[in-house]
């Protein structure tokens, strides 16, 4: 018999051998799996680095083009001297490491401001690709160019440009910035990948901006065509194996789009450099599980010969069985076994710390003694139903020898035999500090809640995908959501802002913070209840909760009502715009329309007239019939003055009875003098004024864009002079301002002669 034991021992070691092998290689292979995703994640995320960090100079330098453009299309801007509208023009974002000169180009494409000098340097870019593409109309927004060497410095740069249009949408020029080719270089060697390793930038049609190790010839070199290049602009990201064509180095890609500019990082690793630490790993691991294949043979055939050793293997028996029960009496719980009679077989030592017995003196007594009758009685179900062969759990309070009362959770498990039950297994676990844990959390939540319904703001929980878990009493008041309607639905459909007007839709704030992972500062837009219509002005703040780990669960917005505060502030507005007795724009916005009538009037080559008006015999209508009659006779006069006049003139009241009318967009003094006559027909009718019909005349000066004055001030004191030159001649009658040493021209007189004005 022997002789078959030991055969049988070495087939079997020889299976265990081949076993241990092939277990050996399955980890090296996983490692091999860990160490390649591994690297892919690294290289991904050093692709995602440069993407961010170029990204985050495009987006600076975007913003500081957008400044120019702004700049140089704002007439006061340009009307300033070069110095200042530099400084204007030209702010300190354009400072940052990398970043070259901006020039401003004509549509000849010669520079006509420069950020490095007052005196524009003498250059013209008209043939680059992009001054041409603006040109031809094929793209707006932010261009980046391909790079080129620098006419102005001869360096190496990648040009940035954005166009700037006239008042009419024609192209007027272009705003070319630049970014030093270094600064893409020096990012580049910033980092280390190993030997035969590069780091690359493209434009997304494939051409080379800049690559890592340098090659001066490579750069605006097109890849186009390559295999690899048409893998990368297939997608926005991703990573890929392939053998390079210029070396047939086999390499680890990957690349990364930079945001919405036509940019691409890509990192390229040698798949050597990847495995090197794996090969090393496979060699050492591969040798050690040789080994123990030998050993293992070796061993079986050690222990064939110890086969009749029965006393060791009955020793080790022994040592397994104590150390058993050396693990079971040192659990924190209690461990038993109890026979189909519900008599004790085993129990460990804690039973001698929860009810005072121990082990020895426990063993071969019924349950029944170890509980008592009224605790028997209640676990009786649970017996039962384990003797049945059906586990139980449940959870019971119980009274140790102290007279501590201690939360247990106790699993009966029924021993199977063949389908008979030979006895019940025991465990009784205390859980009495998870039951304190639970009771304070729940008086913890208990707090939030009734601390969540008496904020007076509205407050909206939500889970990790934005699916409402709550609403406080004033978010139902808002939003007409029932907080049992509203949980399990997406946060966009019960708290959803929109802009201005409760039109369009505005981004989720509660969104962005679980996006974001951080807070998301308040945001004003308006929220529509659900069943009235009725809008609310909010400002939604919202903040990510997270667990103890920092993983995002779900996210709290508070909404804040300012609807009387933006009502108010609109109020406010108006009221320093206008006029509170006649709802006439008052001298300062009719200065800020002033400004635009008469640049726009500039540039077309047209007139703009502007009007003195102030009534006569006012005084004494406030002195015989009181101030109240007065207001209601400048309201009609208002009202009537509003009524001859096109959408785009402008009515008035300076101050007292005196108004101002102004203009734009003439081409002849007789317009000016038409309005005038219109405007003493419509006022001509005498006005009812509580009951009383008063005849009330009024006077008018007028004084004309560019031919009596370069500015609003010096129209403002003809348009008066000739207002009061008609008062001095008789009142009731508009005069035309004809210079300063000559009288006012009679435009109309009321019921009377007149001259024309031409």
């Amino acid at each position: 018999m022997r002789p078959i034991a030991t055969s049988r021992l070495i087939l079997l070691a020889l299976l265990l051998s081949l076993g241990i092998g092939g277990l050996f290689g399955r980890s090296i292979w996983t490692l091999r799996a860990e160490e390649w995703s591994s690297a892919e994640r690294a290289n991904a995320n050093l692709a995602r680095a440069l993407d961010q960090s170029i990204a985050s100079t495009l987006e600076s330098f975007d913003q500081s083009l957008q400044g120019v453009v702004a700049g140089v299309t704002d007439p006061q801007v340009m009307a300033l001297a070069p110095p200042m509208r530099n400084k204007v023009l030209f702010d300190n974002s354009l400072r940052m490491r990398g970043l070259g000169s901006v020039v401003v180009l004509d549509l000849a494409g010669n520079i006509i401001i420069d950020s490095e000098s007052l005196e524009p340097r003498q250059a013209n870019f008209a043939d680059r690709d992009y001054f041409q593409v603006f040109l031809s109309g094929a793209h707006t927004g932010l261009f980046v160019g391909g790079p080129v060497r620098a006419r102005l410095n001869g360096r190496h740069i990648l040009p940035v440009s954005r166009a700037f249009y006239g008042p009419g949408g024609e192209l007027a020029g272009v705003v070319v910035g630049s970014i030093r080719l270094e600064y893409f270089q020096d990012l580049l060697e910033a980092l280390q990948l190993g030997p035969e390793s590069s780091l690359t930038v493209f434009r997304a049609d494939g051409t080379l901006v800049a690559r890592y190790p340098y090659v001066e010839s490579a750069v605006g070199s097109s890849r186009a065509l390559s295999p690899n290049m048409r893998t990368i602009q297939s997608q926005r990201s991703g990573v890929f194996t392939a053998r390079a064509v210029i070396d047939g180095v086999e390499r680890l890609y990957a690349f990364r789009h930079v945001g919405d500019y036509p940019l691409v990082v890509n990192v390229a690793q040698s798949v050597d450099v990847v495995l090197a630490s794996w090969h090393r790993s496979a060699w050492v691991l591969g040798g050690f599980a040789l080994v123990l294949m030998v050993s293992c043979v070796g061993l079986a055939w050690l222990f064939a010969r110890e086969l009749r050793r029965r006393q060791e293997i009955s020793g080790q028996l022994e040592q397994v069985e104590h150390d058993l029960r050396t693990i079971l009496n040192n659990l924190p719980s209690m461990v038993g076994y109890w026979d189909r009679d519900l008599h004790n077989r085993f129990a460990n030592h804690a039973y001698l710390e929860w009810y005072g017995m121990s082990p020895e003196e426990l063993r071969g007594k019924h349950v029944r003694e170890l509980l008592g009758e009224a605790l028997y009685a209640k676990n009786l179900p649970y017996l039962e139903g384990a003797l049945k062969g059906q586990a139980q759990l449940f959870e019971r309070t119980i009274v140790d020898p102290q007279g501590q009362s201690r939360h247990t959770l106790a699993s009966y498990v029924p021993d199977l035999d063949g389908g008979q039950v030979r006895g019940i297994f025991v465990q009784v676990i205390d859980i009495s500090e998870r039951k304190r844990i639970e009771e304070a959390l729940f008086e913890e939540k208990e707090r939030m809640r009734l601390t969540l319904r008496a904020i007076g703001d509205a407050v909206v929980c939500t889970d990790a995908q934005g699916v409402i878990t709550y609403l406080n009493p004033v978010a139902e008041r808002m939003t007409g959501w029932q907080g049992f309607d509203a949980a399990g639905r997406n946060v966009d459909e019960v708290i959803g802002l929109r802009g201005e007007g409760g039109v369009a839709p505005q981004p989720s704030p509660l969104r962005l913070a679980l996006e974001r992972q951080k807070p998301v500062e308040p945001t004003r837009g308006v929220l529509r209840h659900r069943t009235s219509g009725e809008s609310f002005d909010v400002e939604e703040s919202a903040s990510p909760i997270t667990d103890r780990h920092g993983q995002v669960t779900g996210a709290v917005a508070v909404l804040r009502d300012v609807t009387e505060s933006v009502a108010m502030a609109a109020r406010m507005e108006h009221l320093a715009q206008y006029d509170p007795l006649t709802d006439l724009p008052n001298r300062v916005l009719l200065q800020d329309r002033a400004r635009q009538a008469l640049a726009q009037a500039l540039r077309d080559e047209r007139m703009v007239a502007v009007m003195y008006i102030d009534l006569d015999g006012f005084k004494q209508v406030n002195d015989t019939l009181g101030h109240d009659v007065g207001d209601e006779l400048l309201v009609q006069l208002a009202g009537r003055l509003k009524a001859v006049m096109r959408v785009s003139d402008t009515v008035c009241r300076q101050g007292g009875d005196e108004f101002v009318v102004m203009l734009p967009g003439i081409d002849s003094a007789e317009q000016a003098c038409s309005v005038a006559r219109k405007i003493m027909a419509a006022c001509e009718a005498p006005y009812v004024l509580q009951s009383q019909t008063l005849p009330v005349g009024l006077s008018g000066g007028i004084s004309l864009f560019p031919v009596h004055g370069e500015n609003f001030e010096e129209l403002s004191r003809n348009a008066d002079a000739a207002m009061y030159a008609a008062k001095h001649a008789g009142r009731r009658q508009f005069r035309l301002y004809a210079g300063a040493d000559a009288e006012p021209l009679l435009v109309a007189q009321c019921g009377g002669e007149g001259t024309d004005c031409s």
